[in-house]
C-alpha cells in the first residue's frame, strides 16, 4: 500500500533530512577511500573514490536545489520553483559522466601498465563499511521518496543503489588482484566506469523529461480520468493535460456536463471533480474546465 504523501513542513523536513544525510555519507566515504587508495594505488578503489567525490558534489547541489525548490510560488514564479530539482538531477548527470570518463581513462592506463596492489585488505574493509553506510542512506531515501516523490532525491537514490554493485565489484577486484590476478583491478575499473556512465544517462533523461513537461505516468492519468468520470452528471472527460514541477503535479481537464445544468450546478460538479482528484493526489494542482454537452 502506498504511503500517504507528506505536505507542508513535513515534506520540507524529510527532503532536508535526505539531502543532509547524503552529503554526510559522501564526505565520510571520501576521507576513508582517499586514505586507502593512497596506500594501495588500486584503479577500482580510485573509481570508488571519484564516485564518492561526485556523490558529494551532486549531493551538495541537491541540498541547495531542494532548498530553493521548497520556496513557495511568487509573482515571478507562479508555478513554484520545483524544476530546480530537475536541474539538480541534470547537474548530477553531468558530474557522474565526468567521473566515469576519468575512471575509464585510468583503467585503460592500468590495463596497459599493470602494477601490484599493496594492503588490499584495508581496501576491502573500507568497501564493506561503504556498503553498510550506503544501505543506511538508501533506507532513509526510500522513506523520503515514498512520502515526497522527490525527483532530486530519486536521482540521488538511483546513484547510491548503483554504488552497492560498484562497492561489491571493488571488493572482488581487490581480492583477485591480491591473489595474483593483477589485471582484474583494471578490468573491474573499466566495467564500473561503464556502469556509472549508464546511470548518469538515466538520471539525465529523467531530468530532461521533467524540464520538457512530460506527461505524468499513464496509471496516474487513468486514475484521474476515472475519478472525474465518477462525479454525478459528468458525461465524459477529455483534454487531460499533466506535468510535474518538483514536488507538485499540475493537471488540466475538461468535463462534459449536460447543457441544462445551471452555472452554479456546473461549477459544483467541477469542484467535486477537482477536490476528488486532489484527495487522491495531494501534490496535484487541478484546473477543471466545464463544457456543455
Amino acid at each position: 500500500m502506498d504511503k500517504p504523501q507528506a505536505t507542508g513542513e513535513e515534506r520540507a523536513r524529510l527532503l532536508r533530512l535526505a539531502t543532509r544525510a547524503s552529503v554526510a555519507v559522501a564526505l565520510i566515504l571520501i576521507v576513508l577511500k582517499a586514505t586507502v587508495w593512497i596506500s594501495t594505488g588500486s584503479v577500482s578503489l580510485l573509481a570508488g573514490l571519484i564516485d564518492s567525490l561526485m556523490d558529494a558534489v551532486a549531493s551538495i547541489i541537491n541540498l541547495f536545489a531542494v532548498g530553493y525548490a521548497l520556496k513557495p510560488a511568487d509573482k515571478e514564479h507562479r508555478f513554484g520553483h520545483g524544476k530546480a530539482e530537475a536541474l539538480a538531477g541534470l547537474a548530477q548527470s553531468a558530474f557522474i559522466t565526468g567521473s566515469a570518463v576519468l575512471v575509464l581513462l585510468q583503467g585503460v592506463n592500468r590495463l596497459l601498465n599493470p602494477e601490484p596492489l599493496d594492503t588490499a585488505w584495508a581496501g576491502v574493509a573500507v568497501m564493506v563499511f561503504s556498503i553498510a553506510a550506503t544501505l543506511g542512506l538508501l533506507a532513509i531515501q526510500k522513506h523520503v521518496i515514498a512520502r515526497t516523490n522527490s525527483t532530486a532525491v530519486g536521482a540521488d537514490s538511483l546513484h547510491y543503489r548503483s554504488d552497492l554493485l560498484l562497492n561489491l565489484s571493488i571488493i572482488i577486484a581487490l581480492l583477485l588482484a591480491h591473489f595474483g590476478i593483477q589485471q582484474a583491478d583494471a578490468l573491474f575499473g573499466l566495467g564500473i566506469a561503464l556502469f556509472i556512465g549508464y546511470g548518469a544517462v538515466r538520471i539525465g533523461l529523467d531530468a530532461i523529461q521533467i524540464l520538457m513537461d512530460h506527461e505524468l505516468p499513464d496509471e496516474v492519468r487513468a486514475e484521474a480520468l476515472r475519478i472525474a468520470r465518477s462525479v454525478p452528471d459528468v458525461i465524459d472527460v477529455h483534454d487531460l493535460r499533466t506535468r510535474q514541477s518538483g514536488q507538485h503535479w499540475f493537471m488540466q481537464l475538461h468535463l462534459e456536463l449536460p447543457a441544462t445544468l445551471t452555472l452554479a450546478d456546473a461549477h459544483e460538479r467541477g469542484e467535486q471533480a477537482r477536490l476528488a482528484i486532489m484527495a487522491r493526489y495531494p501534490q496535484a494542482d487541478v484546473l477543471v474546465h466545464k463544457d456543455p454537452a
